[in-house]
């Protein structure tokens, strides 16, 4: 595969595209945080809360920007995707605004409501064995099949110039509205899987905030990006396991790699358990029902597992609120 560099030129240009399908996912200032890590006066906690999306999270962003780049190359042709669920309904959203077919690869485990997003969105979905795919390779087969028996134009979830400048897109957003403010930025806390929303939004918070710290956040299970900082080089989870289950990817993308390598300083790896404390804590403080994958980063945000020592603000991505009702009163029940 050739790396085709993704830079800022890119997310600026991607915002126009972004611009006509949705309006920006809020910022909000967490004052219950704040006061849980004992911030001075001075220092504030932002949520860039992406479950506000038409689709309950980020993807649908680099979704967007890649259906509009490759509309000549797709014509009549179908799109098809593998996704956990979260990309899945991005696509499907974008192939809507855009009038294309697509065609889903699932895990069969996801939860219903990614299943019941994707199809409101028109899109067909196959499922797979996820337990097994480490062995079979059905994930990534399916997908074949599709684009070879049906002509589809396959999209990645992460791993394409055009759905990172897309997801940089909420990156540059955050950037703007804290400029505006006249605030600083001492820490960005993101969510790791492909590496696809983290690749988009360190080219904007790096350009805008220089200074600020990236740091990534993944689960202890499924810590592959920790694993290749400390390599120098991208290292594969083969059994990835996570009640996290948009971040299970094996590895981190080929065009991801050498953004994320440049820019994010560290990444640090939650337990399940602390991330269902989280999901508990936003609920009662918030309001607000996380999936796993979304509150992982406040996760790492109030046990400490980040220091947040320094002067400016911290920004939090919560990347998607796409939790099954029952699986969620579960998880928070459960600590």
């Amino acid at each position: 595969m050739s790396i085709t560099p993704v830079t800022i030129r890119d997310v600026r240009e991607a915002r126009a595209v972004i611009a006509q399908h949705v309006t920006p996912a809020p910022l909000i200032r967490s004052y219950a945080l704040e006061k849980e890590l004992g911030f001075s006066e001075g220092r504030r906690v932002w949520l860039k809360d992406y479950g506000w999306t038409p689709v309950g999270s980020f993807k649908l962003l680099g979704a967007l920007n890649w259906m509009a780049a490759n509309l000549q190359r797709i014509g009549e042709r179908p799109v098809a995707a593998h996704s956990s669920g979260n990309f899945a309904s991005g696509i499907s959203f974008a192939g809507m605004r855009y009038g294309k077919r697509v065609i889903i690869v699932m895990p069969d485990t996801a939860p219903k409501l990614k299943f019941d997003l994707t199809r409101s969105f028109g899109a067909e979905i196959r499922t797979y064995d996820i337990t097994r795919d480490h062995e079979t390779g059905e994930r990534d087969r399916l997908t074949r099949e599709i684009a070879e028996k049906e002509g589809a134009v396959q999209a990645s979830p992460y791993d394409d110039p055009h759905v990172i400048a897309g997801n940089g897109v909420g990156g540059l957003e955050i950037v703007e509205e804290l400029q505006s403010q006249g605030r600083k930025i001492s820490h960005f806390l993101c969510q790791v899987s492909g590496g696809g929303i983290m690749a988009g939004h360190a080219l904007a918070i790096a350009e805008g905030f220089p200074d600020a710290q990236i740091v990534g956040v993944e689960p202890e299970g499924a810590d592959d990006f920790c694993r290749s900082l400390a390599a120098g080089e991208r290292v594969r989870l083969d059994r990835p396991k996570s009640i996290c289950d948009g971040l299970l990817s094996y590895d981190v993308g080929q065009h991801n790699w050498p953004i994320l390598q440049r820019l994010v300083s560290a990444s640090v790896a939650i337990p399940d358990r602390v991330t269902q404390q989280a999901m508990k804590w936003i609920y009662e403080k918030h309001g607000l029902r996380t999936e796993p994958s979304g509150a992982i980063t406040i996760a790492a945000v109030l046990s400490r597992a980040v220091a947040l020592d320094g002067e400016g603000d911290v920004v939090i991505v919560l990347s998607g609120r796409n939790a099954d009702e029952q699986m969620f009163r579960d998880w928070i029940a459960a600590v």
